[in-house]
């Protein structure tokens, strides 16, 4: 017996499996130096989509845009806005109080977010909500960005 208690033929019924598994379809080659037949390939990695794409400019700053994943659309023309313009924009046009401030709820949302006087942030009133993505139609630069994420 072997050291692994299975026996000295446990490698010859293998091979014997292998020669039974070529007299039954010839044209399939055995690679006697892989454990798998070649009826099964590998899988090969596919790789990434990466196209050097120029950096769009922001409509609001005009400076360019170096990651479109932190973008958002804009309102109007769906092209591609630094996050922190619309921020920027949005807070120009509200009257602040004290504990206001501008945030991103989700769902291509802004909002006036009210933040009590306690020291903790886990108590906070939604004041006002501006809607600022369309979500009926996405925007052309979203589909690039999906594509580049999903490579498979």
């Amino acid at each position: 017996m072997s050291p692994g208690g299975r026996g000295d033929n446990r490698g010859n019924r293998r091979r014997h499996f292998r020669r039974q598994q070529q007299e039954k379809n010839p044209s399939v080659p055995v690679d006697a130096n892989d454990n798998k037949s070649a009826e099964h390939p590998r899988w090969i990695q596919p790789k990434p989509h990466i196209d050097a794409a120029p950096a769009p400019e922001c409509p609001y700053c005009g400076k360019p845009i170096k990651d479109l994943s932190l973008a958002i659309s804009d309102k109007n023309s769906d092209k591609a806005v630094h996050f922190d313009c619309i921020i920027a924009r949005l807070s120009q046009g509200e009257n602040l109080e004290p504990g206001d401030v501008i945030s991103y709820l989700g769902g291509g949302r802004f909002g006036v977010v009210h933040f009590g006087p306690s020291q903790n942030s886990q108590g906070f009133t939604i004041k006002k909500i501006f809607e600022w993505e369309n979500k009926e139609n996405r925007a052309e630069w979203r589909q690039a960005i999906s594509e580049q994420f999903s490579v498979t």
